[in-house]
């Protein structure tokens, strides 16, 4: 098996080729490295080969990953996860952007909880209409998005996704993007970011405007 380094780079290879292909500069989309259920040395590895943006999807795994890492100062934690509110209290210090807001209480709760600091955070859009999966429906999503632009302490930035299982992901990787342009045009303001695209999709993602994507299994390997 590869190592760390060995694999970051070719994640980064194949992010420059579709960026490339979609006509876009490179950089214009981040790399999250997901280190979900992996120890903290692999975050070591991956940060000495270059790495800065890690993503995390367990509140208190971000906090004492957050505090075995701290001699690197400038990593930067995306908190990626289904987030209870009484767990903000070990995100909202340290994660750079919270990912996956899908209610005002949640978002109050950040914003309370980020010690003075303004929390930037994403909104999770169900954008298959999935029970079993998180986030507020696309229709609805306006509504939530004017009660946290309207928040202090939160910054809003953009939208978030997770795609139903299928051949294709791309239309649910376009109707996002749909639907932050009209949302923030509704609001008046830019909403730069989206985050969408995992291990089997990011290029599809990419494609379709994602600003993050969210890499784990093809950096660290897969999970036990």
């Amino acid at each position: 098996m590869a190592g760390v380094a060995e694999s970051l780079a070719a994640v980064r290879a194949r992010l420059a080729a579709a960026l490339a292909e979609a006509g876009r500069p490179p950089g214009s989309a981040v790399l999250v490295a997901v280190g979900k259920e992996k120890p903290a040395a692999l975050l070591r590895e991956a940060y000495a080969a270059g790495q800065r943006d890690f993503g995390e999807s367990y509140a208190q795994e971000l906090r004492d990953k957050a505090r075995e890492l701290a001699d690197l100062r400038d990593v930067r934690w995306h908190f990626i996860g289904r987030l209870q509110e009484n767990k903000a209290k070990y995100v909202a210090p340290v994660a750079a952007l919270v990912h996956a807001v899908g209610d005002a209480d949640l978002a109050r709760e950040l914003a309370r909880r980020g010690g003075g600091r303004t929390v930037r955070c994403l909104v999770q859009v169900n954008v298959g209409r999935e029970p079993q999966k998180a986030g507020v429906a696309p229709e609805t999503t306006l509504g939530l998005c004017r009660e946290l632009a309207a928040l202090e302490g939160i910054d809003l930035a953009g939208l978030m996704c997770i795609p139903p299982d299928g051949p294709s992901a791309r239309p649910f990787f376009r109707a996002l993007r749909e639907l932050r342009d009209e949302v923030g045009k509704r609001l008046g303001r830019a909403l730069p970011e989206l985050s969408m695209g995992m291990s089997h999709d990011f290029e599809d993602a990419v494609r379709e405007g994602a600003t993050l994507v969210r890499v784990g299994t093809l950096i660290f390997g897969e999970r036990s």
